[in-house]
């Protein structure tokens, strides 16, 4: 009687004890789905937060009440992982500075921005205005420039394209990305250094009436060098203006337009060269800038409201720019005052000029009215 009795109590305990694994079993697993789901939701919260906010403030972790029991939810990612995420939000926060405020939007799209090689090069000619030009069609916001001249084509070839491409401005898709070197179109090489760079890239050509361009070009030399001799006692082989002109001085022979043209229509067809008259960029920059918009394939948005006449200067200046949103001028060196040249010198040098200009008009097909 005893032995029966001791095994039903034996198989009772057995029971009990089954059943009560079984309830801690059931009650873990319940427990661990419900912190499961919990924490993927949780995750899935932030990782789209890092996509949409831009700035984050301190939260509490966050609560589960599973089973009537309240539980905290602890991320299971270590600290390297959240010093990533951190650095991701401040990326697309606009507070972040580049360099380039006006693209700022672009960041919260995850655009990075690359150095690209030029798709449009000011060529020349030097002391015809291409400092101007470039100036304002950087007010464009799909226009990137370098900000110096680079001298790759004529001084820097050697050091390769990767070079030259590490001097140009980030840019991102949809923007132009320009240079301007005035000594390219005068140098020899350059038309097809610049076609083995890149066959379709877009030409700017500034040019002005040659006497008044050397006479520039002088005024820039004289002011850097003040014992230079007169500008008449140059531009003749015998120091007077009623001599021979000299062709050899560099102010007068970069004025000879036509026979530097030729070299570059041998590497580029004429629809991709763009003349621009210096006179008329300077007398109406608007028109000039409107005709340069076009030819880059770029909406008008340069307009008569970007610029102002400084009649002291005699020049068009900015009300705002890439760099400055107050009205500024171009520099002290923009401008300057032509010392008095012989007006005899004048004659002879518009009588050398005049053939070279026709030869040039038709050229380009355009008749720019020099005297």
């Amino acid at each position: 009687m005893q032995h029966k009795q001791l095994n039903r109590t034996i198989a009772i305990t057995t029971g009990l004890i089954m059943c009560a694994v079984y309830v801690l079993y059931t009650f873990h697993a319940c427990l661990l789905s419900g912190i499961n789901r919990s924490f993927k939701q949780t995750a899935a919260f932030t990782i789209a937060s890092t996509v949409t906010v831009t700035t984050i403030s301190p939260t509490p972790l966050p609560h589960v009440r599973i089973l009537g029991s309240i539980v905290r939810i602890v991320p299971l990612v270590d600290d390297e992982t959240v010093k990533q995420t951190s650095t991701t939000l401040r990326l697309l926060s606009p507070n972040t500075t580049d360099g380039s405020p006006k693209y700022r939007f672009l960041r919260q799209q995850g655009l990075r921005p690359s150095r690209h090689l030029p798709d449009a090069l000011i060529i020349g000619v030097k002391k015809s205005g291409t400092r101007a030009l470039l100036e304002f069609v950087r007010l464009h916001p799909d226009v990137r420039a370098a900000g110096c001249e680079v001298h790759f084509f004529d001084r820097h070839y050697t050091k390769g394209l990767a070079w030259y491409r590490h001097h140009m401005p980030p840019t991102i898709e949809g923007q132009i990305t320009m240079e301007k070197t005035p000594s390219y179109f005068i140098t020899r090489e350059a038309p097809r250094r610049v076609r083995h760079m890149n066959p379709s890239t877009k030409l700017l050509v500034v040019v002005r009436d040659p006497v008044t361009r050397a006479i520039s070009d002088y005024t820039q030399a004289k002011s850097k060098k003040r014992d230079m001799k007169r500008f008449e006692e140059l531009a003749f082989t015998n120091g007077s203006a009623g001599g021979v002109v000299d062709t050899s001085w560099g102010p007068v022979r970069i004025g000879v337009y036509a026979k530097y043209l030729e070299r570059w229509l041998e590497c580029f067809p004429l629809s991709q060269l763009l003349f621009v008259s210096g006179e008329r960029l300077i007398a109406d920059p608007a028109v000039e800038i409107g005709r340069v918009q076009d030819f880059l394939g770029l909406k008008r948005v340069v307009n008569e409201k970007h610029f102002y006449f400084n009649s002291t200067k005699g020049f068009p200046c900015l009300l705002k720019s890439e760099e400055r949103s107050s009205p500024h001028c171009l520099g002290k060196t923009k401008g300057r005052n032509h010392p008095r040249i012989d007006s005899v010198a004048i004659d002879r040098l518009r009588e050398f000029y005049r053939p070279f200009n026709q030869k040039f008009y038709h050229l380009t097909g355009i008749n720019f009215g020099w005297p």
